[in-house]
């Protein structure tokens, strides 16, 4: 799927970008899994690799890893890096929905 098909594939989509090599992005792997559980039929949650994306995470400007953008209805919304708490991302997410 194309990325601006991606981020209009729900009325709110989060997408994360980040590495494999990046400690801080493993740390929150289970929390975005968490988060795409509980909100599983209602977002799309997109994990983006900035390694195997780079034009992509060019084009959004990433110079961190994990940075989360939240989109509503394909524009973007939100945007934040580095770990975070699953609560404090959920209820990001919820306050667009």
């Amino acid at each position: 799927m194309e990325y601006t098909e991606a981020i209009k594939s729900t009325p709110v989509v989060l997408v994360e970008f980040y590495a494999s090599w990046c400690q801080h992005c493993m740390r929150m792997m289970p929390v975005v899994e968490q988060v795409k559980e509980l909100l599983e039929g209602q977002v799309d949650v997109y994990q983006l690799d900035i390694d195997q994306n780079r034009k992509l995470a060019d084009v959004e400007n990433i110079d961190s890893t994990p940075t989360f953008m939240i989109y509503r209805d394909g524009k973007p919304v939100w945007r934040e890096s580095g770990e975070m708490d699953g609560q404090y991302l959920l209820s990001k997410i919820q306050s667009f929905m």
